[in-house]
């Protein structure tokens, strides 16, 4: 339907008709038309509306098909609860579907959109690795002890910083020197103390074992507590 003034118009013949640029999907150009033709690893991160948390999401998509999601929340303890329904959710979801689904949590909806975007540019981790990644993949990127890996620190003028949380894992105590400045820490990997508790090793032994430390642990004139002292 044209409306009165095209109708009186004459044709132009449309020059460049090249279609859809190529982008880069798993170790091929492909040029996208349809939903079913993305393909790729990759991560985005989203906040909720009063930016009371975050979501990091992490897809693998095939053929335009989610094939595995992992949600990760730091927030409100809603946030944590709507991870566990995004990952019913989001499996089997052309990333279409998905962009346009309730995620529970806005934090996972706006993550789903920055990955969108990112996925339908050839913005991906696997851009240019053949065949992409495996089904699995992002439950491996979990590492060790299959936990998230968070840091989580706090500190203050008026006594300074605390570590309770690295990549290592929960931590124990924090080094200091003479001057009183932190020169490493010792941790607990909860992840591999946990796979020792259910495989029958006592929780204080399972503690002990997956502890470790960090940096100059050894040669600190004092050791604290960082959540008690």
């Amino acid at each position: 339907m044209l409306t009165g003034e095209l109708e009186k118009s004459c044709t132009v013949t449309k020059g460049p008709n090249h279609g859809a640029a190529p982008i880069p999907e798993e170790g091929k150009w492909v040029r996208a038309r349809d939903v079913k033709d993305i393909a790729g690893f990759a991560h985005g991160c989203g906040t909720c509306a009063p930016q009371m948390g975050t979501c990091k999401l992490t897809l693998n998509v095939k053929d335009g098909i989610i094939q595995e999601a992992l949600i990760e929340h730091i927030g409100c303890s809603g946030m944590t609860h709507s991870a566990a329904m995004a990952a019913e959710i989001l499996p089997g979801k052309t990333i279409m579907e998905a962009l346009n689904t309730d995620l529970v949590c806005d934090a996972t909806n706006s993550a789903m959109k920055a990955l969108f975007l990112q996925i339908v540019y050839g913005r991906t981790q696997t851009s240019f690795s053949d065949g992409g990644l495996p089904i699995g993949a992002a439950w491996e990127d979990l590492g060790a002890g299959v936990r998230s890996q968070v840091g989580t620190s706090y500190g203050t003028l008026a006594r300074g910083p605390r570590y309770l949380e690295t990549t290592e894992g929960h931590i124990v105590r924090m080094g200091l020197d003479e001057n009183g400045e932190v020169i490493g820490y010792e941790f607990v990997h909860l992840g591999k103390m946990m796979e020792y508790i259910a495989k029958g090793m006592s929780p204080n032994d399972a503690f002990a074992k997956a502890k470790g430390t960090y940096g100059r642990f050894a040669e600190a004139v004092k050791q604290i507590d960082p959540r008690r002292e």
